[in-house]
């Protein structure tokens, strides 16, 4: 019984680890889609290094991890799995879960299952899991 509950906490405190680091992964996207594009912006008006950089940035990782979020979000994901995911984690101003569950109509264990799958399955589609 006890082995159980361990391997139980063991496999939930893994799952809470896969959610958050998707999650940041899911916010740092965010950012990293506007440096890019800002990026692109200053290569086309003729301006390099228009902002001082206090780190050595891998702009190929970085266009890469953007390249590959967005396939994740747009092939692996169904309709409401990818509604929930832009209000909550790609817009730019926070939302809480109950205005989104009451906006796309779900009910409050629905949304949940939700949200957790789409985390979990962007999760897998990125490789972090």
């Amino acid at each position: 019984m006890i082995a159980k509950q361990i391997t139980l906490f063991t496999q939930e405190l893994n799952e809470k680890e896969i959610i958050n680091l998707t999650i940041n992964e899911l916010k740092n996207y965010r950012a990293l889609k506007v440096q890019i594009e800002n990026r692109i912006e200053q290569h086309n008006a003729g301006v390099i290094n228009l902002f001082p950089s206090v780190i050595k940035e891998d702009q190929l990782k970085n266009e890469l991890k953007v390249k590959q979020v967005e396939r994740a979000l747009e092939h692996s994901l169904d309709y409401t799995e990818r509604k929930i995911v832009d209000m909550k984690y790609l817009s730019s101003h926070e939302v809480n879960d109950i205005n989104i569950y009451l906006e796309l109509g779900l009910k409050k264990g629905k949304f949940y299952e939700k949200k957790r799958t789409a985390i979990l399955t962007i999760a897998t589609a990125l490789g972090i899991i």
